[in-house]
């Protein structure tokens, strides 16, 4: 099976080694570098990819050609086409980073405290191996059904033109993106439950800049935040996560005492997210 994921992975990592000064910090106990060697800078998840949620068993197949639901999913591409040279274009783009520390601000305003490896290093390693969960979940189904993208159906422009070639040969369904950003809302909610809305509105603007950018289908986010929403439900069920989620409360509750901020523009950006 091919591992398509861990190839954006390993190409992210190889970007953040040339862009980033110092390596992130790691959570005690927590190997620094992926489950596969050749990957450094992306931890392990909390379960073993053979143990993983089974999307193919899970999730239905995606629309055929021709079908009523193949239609909407084309009707919902045709109707994203309005956000491209638009800052929602532009945050797609951005929703499109995996890579840490950029991508752990994705919650920061939506959670209502800086997100970091100096300000919270227990919750970034939790959603950095949390990612691996989610991510890698969807490529059972992904790889056996290898349901082209839809910027390469329609031969238009796609927000991440960086990681475009890879992505023509990866799966479209379901979304490992969608599935990420699921998983993390859903993680968070239990660590700031009073922001559920909030958490759960950022997860779902998350998996939409898939369809946004052009390189996923609505199908394969809904999918995709399916897929993460099983991740979680596995995820409850692991003591090490269960230990690892209670250190991480703790961390959240005090740096809110503190009056810990969220450095980003929340306000831009609870603008341009509001119509997802």
């Amino acid at each position: 099976m091919k591992k398509h994921l861990l190839v954006l992975l390993a190409a992210m990592a190889a970007a953040a080694c040339g862009s980033q000064p110092r390596t992130p910090k790691v959570e005690a106990g927590v190997e620094a570098g992926a489950s596969d060697p050749r990957f450094p800078g992306f931890l392990p998840g909390y379960v073993s990819r053979e143990a993983l949620v089974d999307s193919l068993a899970l999730l239905p197949p995606p629309p055929e050609a021709g079908s009523s639901a193949q239609a909407a999913d084309d009707a919902s591409r045709q109707a994203a086409r309005r956000w491209r040279a638009t800052p929602r274009w532009a945050w797609a783009a951005r929703d499109a980073e995996l890579r840490f520390p950029q991508a752990a601000t994705t919650f920061a305003c939506a959670l209502g405290t800086a997100v970091s490896t100096e300000a919270t290093p227990k919750l970034v390693t939790l959603l950095r191996r949390t990612l691996a969960d989610a991510g890698l979940a969807t490529y059972r189904a992904k790889d056996h059904y290898k349901r082209m993208r839809p910027f390469v159906a329609a031969g238009d422009p796609m927000c991440d033109p960086e990681h475009e070639s890879m992505l023509r040969g990866d799966g479209s369904y379901p979304s490992g993106h969608a599935a990420i950003g699921m998983a993390w809302a859903l993680v968070l909610t239990e660590l700031a439950p009073e922001r559920v809305d909030a958490l759960l509105q950022r997860g779902m603007a998350f998996g939409q800049s898939r369809v946004v950018c052009n390189v996923h289908w609505q199908s394969d986010v809904e999918a995709g935040r399916l897929v993460g929403a099983a991740v979680v439900a596995q995820l409850r069920t692991r003591p090490e996560f269960a230990e690892q989620l209670t250190a991480v409360r703790a961390e959240v509750a005090a740096a809110r005492v503190a009056g810990s901020r969220p450095e980003s523009d929340c306000a831009a950006e609870g603008r341009e997210l509001a119509g997802r």
